[in-house]
């Protein structure tokens, strides 16, 4: 599956889950059984870990369909780039979401400052580039650019991602509305 219709696939999920029409396909036995061999997904979504942002359900996907990579702030360290080239290199995956969400608590951390400990802070220094290019604006264009940032980010980052990118792989921002369920992507 090429890119585009990797990213056709995950609208018409979202548009299902937006308007409660979930297919909720290859989520059983039958299914589980069907993938113990191996995997190939179709896009990875690199997502925040907020329990509010499902990534299987808010596009509609079942077992083995996206390659689901879930940190704070959706942010690009060496760990979360190191899944992604997994992805790219080993499963062929030509879709890469970098899915940011409104009101994000991460995001809010960045802002406000302050000490929040070792690790917290580690974290949150990633989101700093985006608050920075952003004085003053409320959470949610953080979020957004911050996204756009972090999808540069592995671009620039990985020889694996950037290499695949300048051929088939598209790796597009995107941003999650908790109020409606859309996803709205920012290329």
């Amino acid at each position: 599956m090429n890119s585009a219709e990797a990213r056709s696939r995950l609208v018409e999920g979202n548009a299902r889950y937006i308007a409660d029409q979930l297919d909720a396909q290859l989520q059983d036995a039958t299914r589980r059984a069907a993938v113990t061999g191996g995997q190939s997904p179709f896009a990875i979504v690199l997502s925040c870990a907020d329990s509010r942002v499902v990534p299987e359900l808010i596009f509609d996907t079942g077992i083995g369909e996206i390659f689901v990579i879930r940190v704070a702030g959706n942010v690009a360290n060496t760990s979360t780039i190191a899944s992604i080239e997994y992805a790219v290199a080993h499963l062929g995956v030509k879709l890469i979401v970098v899915l940011g969400h409104q009101s994000c608590g991460a995001v809010t951390a960045a802002i406000g400052g302050g000490d929040n400990g070792h690790n917290l802070n580690h974290l949150l220094a990633h989101l700093q580039p985006a608050v920075a290019a952003c004085p003053g604006a409320d959470v949610d264009t953080v979020v957004q650019d911050n996204a756009r940032k972090t999808a540069q980010e592995l671009k620039d980052r990985s020889a694996i991602i950037g290499g695949a990118a300048a051929k088939d792989l598209s790796v597009v921002p995107a941003w999650y509305v908790l109020e409606t369920g859309k996803v709205e992507y920012l290329d």
